[in-house]
């Protein structure tokens, strides 16, 4: 592990004064042939995945947030993106992807982009292709925490925690399910499209952050109501387009599996908020575009995992099976443990990412229309694969995201002031309101 870093700091060093464009490299080290039809099918999931984020993402978001606030949603999610994406170039890639088998973190040989010559190993997509639609993934991760802390952090404590989270657990994770790490290499460890390694990273760090800030001034005892759920059906329904270049992308190839991903990522969706609003309607009397929005994000980060393993009629169970665990979910968090997850991150996608990454053990079976087990795996052996997965990176991204919130906020406070909080942080922290209604 420390020669991988020493490799990777001399290599972002080498590579920071690099002046040939990463097409020209790619060009100039192409060793076969990239079939254009895939290669098109990513960078346009590519596109797909960064509209999730804005504005599918901060849409949703903004709907849920109170009038005064919906503003700096918007600037914290699209400044996450554009730090989250800046880093991965520089230096998030390599740590994820760097060339290192049964490793920790990847080695330092792709910084600033650099050595991305040739196909990605295994498809027919030149690497720099394959680097661009990890990047949209690397950005939206850490966005998708700013649902936790709505309402009462500070702007600077959000981009700097949201920057070091990045490079300290997103890209290390990613390493080991995905980028021949440890995870997947001596466990067997599966994630399709980002169950472990989007879901449940950024569910529970949100968790975390959220018990790290303290609770909104009168929660649980005054409603915070929506501003405008119109806003975040229009989001939700944002992310549910992107999420099909999301998961289907994940196949890296305009193939069946890709169309199989997409397929199943539909149904799920569809089933899940269905399921939602069904359970909405017994148990509050009415069925609610909130319940149908938040219901299709559950069945959607439920099936993440296994997307591309398994049939249309298990990813409708999952979908189900989302909206069951999803919905009390909440209500547990927030109203019995009085945890202010405002925006229901950890209920709705960690707890869904992690129940999907674990349902998909049983569902690969061929018995059920899955893909199958790799060669020496069985049942049993990847459920224990997925849960220890789980469990690692569950553990982890708490315990690192305790350590990097608590060292940033001795610079930066993390919480917003009593005043900034009851006039707003559109206003407090940003000097704009979104609404100017004279």
């Amino acid at each position: 592990m420390n020669s991988s870093i020493a490799r990777l700091v001399a290599t972002v060093v080498a590579t920071s004064l690099l002046l040939v464009p990463v097409a020209a490299q790619a060009q100039a080290g192409m060793n076969g042939a990239a079939d254009s039809g895939d290669t098109a099918w990513i960078l346009i999931s590519s596109a797909l995945v960064l509209m999730m984020a804005a504005p599918g993402l901060t849409l949703f978001y903004g709907g849920l947030v109170r009038a005064k606030n919906f503003l700096s949603v918007l600037v914290q999610g699209g400044a996450i993106v554009a730090v989250a994406s800046l880093l991965w170039i520089i230096v998030g890639y390599t740590i994820a992807f760097g060339p290192v088998t049964n490793g920790w973190i990847g080695a330092g040989t792709a910084a600033m982009f650099g050595n991305l010559g040739g196909l990605r190993e295994g498809y027919a997509v030149p690497e720099s292709a394959f680097a661009l639609f990890q990047m949209t993934f690397a950005a939206i991760t850490p966005a998708l925490m700013v649902g936790a802390w709505v309402d009462r952090a500070r702007f600077g404590w959000v981009i700097a925690f949201s920057a070091l989270w990045s490079l300290a657990v997103y890209a290390p994770v990613t390493h080991w399910v995905w980028g021949g790490g440890w995870l997947a290499h001596s466990f067997g460890t599966l994630d399709f499209a980002g169950g472990i390694v989007v879901h449940t990273t950024a569910g529970v760090s949100a968790l975390v952050a959220a018990i790290l800030l303290g609770k909104r001034n009168g929660f649980p005892k005054h409603l915070m109501l929506p501003h405008s759920p119109a806003l975040t059906m229009a989001g939700a329904a944002l992310l549910w387009v992107g999420w099909f270049g999301f998961n289907g992308g994940s196949a890296l190839a305009a193939s069946a599996d890709a169309a199989s991903a997409i397929i199943n990522t539909h149904v799920a969706a569809c089933a899940a908020a269905l399921m939602w609003i069904g359970i909405e309607r017994v148990s509050v009397g009415k069925a609610t575009s909130i319940g149908f929005a938040t219901g299709a994000i559950a069945g959607l980060a439920t099936v993440t995992p296994a997307a591309g393993f398994i049939s249309p009629g298990a990813a409708i169970l999952f979908g189900i099976v989302a909206a069951a665990i999803c919905y009390p979910m909440i209500q547990t968090i927030k109203f019995k443990l009085r945890i202010d997850d405002s925006l229901d991150v950890f209920a709705v996608h960690g707890v869904g990412g992690m129940a999907g990454s674990i349902l998909l053990a049983a569902f690969l079976s061929p018995a059920l229309g899955g893909s199958g087990y790799a060669e020496g795996m069985t049942m049993g052996k990847q459920i224990v694969a997925q849960i220890v997965g789980v469990g690692v990176v569950a553990a982890f991204s708490a315990i690192v995201s305790v350590i990097i919130a608590l060292g940033v906020n001795r610079v930066v406070p993390m919480r917003a002031s009593e005043y900034e909080e009851r006039e707003g942080l559109d206003i407090t922290s940003h000097g704009e309101r979104a609404w100017e209604m004279d």
